[in-house]
């Protein structure tokens, strides 16, 4: 370690973390309830080297000076209070604490259970106080230099009319990835590689969208069971990424390339909960600086933890300072690595107030007011584990949210559910019913997501196949909404593939044809599957990632290519993209913006939507071109079990552009006002016409 200051000055109380200001280095961190701080400096093999008491508290903020320090500082907090679990107090000085605010790590958790503020073996369990020395097992800060050549950048401010996700998994998309050298996959430098982002362009994905990079915990009963956090939700750390992937310069140099691309990066964030569990879990930052504030408490025994999450527990965004953490890092993360915008884990517990979820809650107000935070995406997961916790479509103005109920219709529609039309044309036509008060960029449509099983598997698999995950198959829904067409799982039955491959581009097809805003998961564009595994969070290995070879099959192949025209019509038809609602007005005599047909040209009306058994719809869009002509656009969907044919309106020159069961069929005029659409399957179509001429 370099030679530094034997004492700490006062320092400032802002900005919160150690900070380097060319001259030494500024520590503070946030403690309401605390009575000392100790900050504990260490060399390179892990040992204390010297340890310093916070000398100042300004507003609940401990902070302290070290002239002389550069970057490279590793350092750790011990904080002193009192230990009384059932007032809400776990202080422990026995724990090396990591900064809040640490932007670099050095090390790993190595699970021992001198990492927990209590006795494992004490009859009074998290009552008791365990005096043992944490740090030979604690992961360790370090003072980061936040240099970085940008080279000019500009971030791509794609607008949510034009915009078509791309969830992915840093690692599980380049680990089996040929085309990259073997140092490079499942890292950020795969990430930014040039066949990664030569992929993305093809595929017509104008953003990326991450699974969690915050640094995050593996969990102990996942380590003792042979198996990984492979999903990330267990954050560790809000500001520092996660260094199993690489280097946060690599990360950094993997936007940039992005960027250049025309592909702006989401992150999945989780600012829901920590790592640390509920209250048997271990001490590790947050509960060890000041439990009663960052979490929220149960109101009638403070000793046990609220949760909301699922996890153990739930952060106290309602407090100010641990609402001002999250804030920083979020600002953090759009100004020291040009992400483009933010996916929020279980969003509605962000919501929280005492009372329940407040859409006018403090946080939410403070992300739209921002003039940092307000102009890059904002996306909820809108649901948690607590009272009230399904909120889909009650965010404030400036969010967009993961629409499940668009999910679950498409699934439900395309194996042949009965009764599914009224909720098909609603979620195809932008969830007016959720976000009128919105526009329909405010649903994020999706088939298949990470957490879930992918778009093959729902056509193979009609039970879960968890086995691997080691909990006898309990976890995990129980109900994928799927339909294996004849066989559970791989088939070398012909029929039974066409079948599956053709409801597959329907999906898909309806999927970018609907309002709102499109993801996709990546590897469904050439048929990834996880074996029937719906719930692969712990499966860092083969199930999850994407094997690329799919690819190079005829079938992945083909898919994906089917999945290029998708979005190459999207982009080449801007109805298909107008991020607004239309109401049924008239474009030109016969024609609405908006209208529902049955496979006989007419218009459904109230009774033909109570018919249950009716598997036909066509969704037909008809705008007015820049030339003052009428461009009108027709979906025809077929879910029953045969063949129907379908009457389009007449006095037009309708062409196909392409059709779900026939993936290799070229665009091509139609001889006249019939066209035939194979069961499982949908035809999109084009007319366009001077409206004069009606």
């Amino acid at each position: 370690m370099a030679r530094i200051a034997d004492r700490l000055e006062a320092g400032l109380p802002y900005p919160l973390g150690a900070t380097w200001d060319g001259r030494g280095i500024n520590f503070a961190v946030f403690s309401a309830n605390a009575d000392a701080i100790g900050l504990c400096l260490f060399n390179a093999s892990g040992r204390q080297a010297a340890r310093f008491a916070l000398p100042e508290k300004i507003d609940e903020i401990w902070h302290g000076y070290l002239p002389g320090a550069r970057p490279g500082v590793i350092y750790g907090y011990r904080v002193h209070g009192p230990y009384e679990p059932k007032k809400g107090h776990r202080f422990n000085p026995n724990k090396l604490l990591l900064d809040p605010y640490a932007k670099q790590l050095v090390g790993d958790v190595r699970w021992d259970n001198s990492l927990y503020g209590y006795r494992h073996d004490s009859a009074e369990a998290d009552l008791s106080f365990d005096g043992r020395d944490s740090a030979p097992f604690a992961v360790k800060a370090v003072v980061a230099s936040e240099a970085f050549d940008w080279g000019g950048d500009k971030a791509p401010n794609r607008p949510w009319a034009d915009t078509v996700i791309y969830e992915a998994h840093v690692k599980g998309l380049t680990k089996l990835f040929a085309a990259i050298g073997v140092r490079q996959r499942g890292t950020y430098a795969g990430l930014g590689h040039p066949a990664v982002l030569a992929h993305l362009q093809k595929l017509g994905v104008t953003a990326i969208e991450l699974l969690p990079i915050h640094a995050f915990l593996q969990d102990r009963i996942l380590v003792e069971k042979g198996l990984r956090n492979y999903w990330g939700y267990n954050t560790l750390s809000f500001f520092t990424p996660e260094t199993r992937y690489g280097a946060a310069d690599d990360l950094r140099t993997a936007i940039r390339k992005l960027h250049a691309s025309g592909i702006e990066v989401i992150l999945d964030v989780v600012y829901n909960h920590t790592c640390e569990g509920n209250e048997l879990g271990p001490t590790l930052s947050w509960r060890g600086f000041d439990q009663a504030s960052y979490y929220r408490l149960s109101a009638d025994d403070k000793r046990y933890m609220v949760d909301d999450t699922g996890t153990g527990n739930t952060l106290n965004l309602s407090h100010a300072r641990v609402a001002q953490m999250a804030m920083d890092s979020l600002r953090y993360w759009v100004q020291s690595f040009h992400v483009d915008g933010f996916r929020f884990d279980l969003g509605v517990a962000l919501g929280r107030e005492a009372a329940g979820f407040d859409p006018g809650c403090g946080f939410f107000d403070s992300l739209r007011q921002d003039p940092i935070l307000a102009r890059v995406k904002l996306i909820s997961e809108p649901w948690d584990l607590g009272q009230g916790g399904y909120q889909l479509g009650n965010h404030p103005p400036g969010f967009s949210e993961w629409n499940d109920r668009y999910r679950d219709t498409l699934r439900r529609y395309w194996r042949g559910d009965s009764g599914q039309r009224p909720d098909m044309a609603e979620r195809l036509s932008g969830s007016s019913d959720l976000f009128a008060l919105r526009r329909p960029s405010a649903s994020i449509n999706y088939i298949a997501c990470h957490d879930g099983a992918p778009l093959a598997d729902l056509v193979m698999y009609e039970a879960k196949h968890n086995e691997a995950n080691g909990e006898d198959n309990r976890d995990g829904i129980s109900d994928n909404l799927s339909r294996n067409w004849g066989v559970e799982g791989p088939s070398n039955d012909s029929r039974i593939v066409r079948t599956r491959e053709r409801v597959k581009r329907s999906m898909l097809t309806s999927l970018l044809w609907s309002r709102g805003a499109p993801m996709l998961l990546a590897g469904d564009e050439f048929g990834r599957s996880q074996n029937g595994n719906n719930n692969a969070y712990c499966q860092d290995n083969e199930i999850s990632w994407l094997d690329w070879r799919l690819l190079k099959t005829n079938a992945g192949a083909s898919l994906c290519d089917y999945v290029c025209r998708l979005t190459a019509l999207r982009r080449r038809f801007p109805g298909l993209r107008e991020d607004k609602f239309r109401h049924g007005e008239y474009v030109a005599a016969g024609f609405r913006e908006l209208d529902w047909l049955d496979e006989r040209n007419v218009v459904l009306f109230e009774e033909d939507w109570q018919n249950t058994e009716g598997r036909a719809l066509v969704m037909r869009r008809a705008t007015r071109r820049p030339d003052g002509g009428v461009e009108v656009l027709a979906l025809l969907m077929n879910a029953a079990e045969d063949k129907i044919e379908f009457k389009l309106a007449d006095g037009l020159r309708w062409r196909l552009l392409l059709d779900s069961a026939d993936p290799l069929r070229n665009e091509a005029y139609l001889d006249n006002a019939l066209y035939a659409v194979e069961a499982h399957a949908c035809a999109a179509l084009v007319a366009q016409f001077k409206a004069a001429s009606l």
